[in-house]
């Protein structure tokens, strides 16, 4: 018996391997140049912020023009739309930054404009984080 596809699309999920492991981030971005992705990909570059993500076991996904990654290393096209139909996202839609928590549920949604303070602040109110 095939999968059904909603049971491929689980399988085919790379988030789901994240799950109480890390912390995901998803960036959905037209293009390479966008200036969201540039911004976090910038931030991702100081010490202090690399080291502050790291330290909260984050993990950055990118969809840029439908492709995606996960840090830095390319994704097959099924766990890209397994990652954008998770969450519900479309790579042709808006920029879009989520955060995903270590049970796997969508902790915030944001646009281009984005803080990562903001995001790091929501992480450390976080059950898992206190732990």
């Amino acid at each position: 018996m095939a999968p059904s596809s909603a049971t491929a699309a689980t399988a085919d999920n790379p988030l789901a391997a994240e799950r109480w492991k890390t912390r995901p981030v998803v960036l959905v971005v037209p293009v390479d140049d966008h200036p969201l992705l540039r911004r976090v990909r910038g931030a991702l570059r100081e010490t202090a912020t690399r080291e502050a993500f790291l330290d909260r076991e984050m993990v950055l996904y990118t969809v840029v023009a439908g492709q995606g990654r996960r840090n830095d290393v390319a994704l097959s096209a099924r766990q890209t739309r397994a990652l954008l139909e998770a969450l519900g996202l479309d790579a042709a839609g808006a920029p879009t930054f989520v955060l995903v928590g270590k049970d796997g549920g969508t902790k915030m949604t944001e646009g281009a404009d984005v803080d990562l303070a903001a995001v790091f602040a929501e992480i450390d109110r976080m059950p898992m984080r206190q732990r």
